[in-house]
């Protein structure tokens, strides 16, 4: 893992908003990250987010998929980008994750996308998304595109076209979330000039 990188924000223009998130490249791995995270990731998922599971959840209920990241980040196959406000605190999450078959390094996916229900609606998300296409290119300058995929439904193709991306597939029903609840798995691609 590299140092710490702060990632070019798409608004540096109109200067830094107090409270606003900040974004960074590989923060380091401390419990309090961690905690804050797992906090971020219920909150997110409880106010309706399509983060890998449905309400209502508890910070400890995210913890294995949170674990699976960082072992990933051990091992070097997962970078953490996080946006945090003035206090520290964890306000939007994307992970990237490196490709480990040779034949697909020039790409990588971005997963867990999210941005805390308090800073929806007001840009936090095209920011991260600006951010998350900074940090692939800072990850590796060869890397040609970023995959990510999105629970049908939500109108989240939608939010993910309005950045850049362009659908490249969608399995009918592939996610279930309730009895007779079943999502379309959705492939987005942003290719990187």
């Amino acid at each position: 893992m590299s140092e710490t990188t702060t990632v070019p924000r798409a608004t540096a223009g109109r200067g830094h908003r107090e409270g606003w998130p900040h974004f960074v490249l590989d923060p380091a791995p401390t419990a309090e990250l961690s905690d804050g995270i797992a906090a971020l990731w219920a909150d997110v998922t409880n106010a309706g987010g399509a983060v890998g599971f449905v309400p209502t959840v508890t910070p400890e209920d995210v913890r294995p998929a949170l674990r699976q990241h960082l072992v990933g980040m051990a091992e070097g196959t997962t970078r953490l980008l996080i946006g945090a406000n003035d206090r520290g605190r964890p306000m939007a999450t994307a992970f990237l994750q490196r490709n480990t078959h040779r034949l697909m390094r020039h790409w990588l996916s971005l997963a867990t996308v999210m941005v805390h229900p308090d800073w929806q609606g007001r840009g936090a998300g095209r920011e991260l998304m600006s951010a998350a296409a900074s940090a692939a290119r800072a990850v590796d300058p060869e890397v040609m595109g970023i995959r990510l995929t999105c629970r049908g439904g939500m109108g989240l193709e939608r939010f993910y076209t309005s950045c850049g991306y362009q659908e490249v597939g969608r399995v009918p029903g592939a996610i279930r979330v309730g009895e007779n609840d079943y999502r379309d798995d959705v492939t987005l691609w942003l290719p990187l000039g």
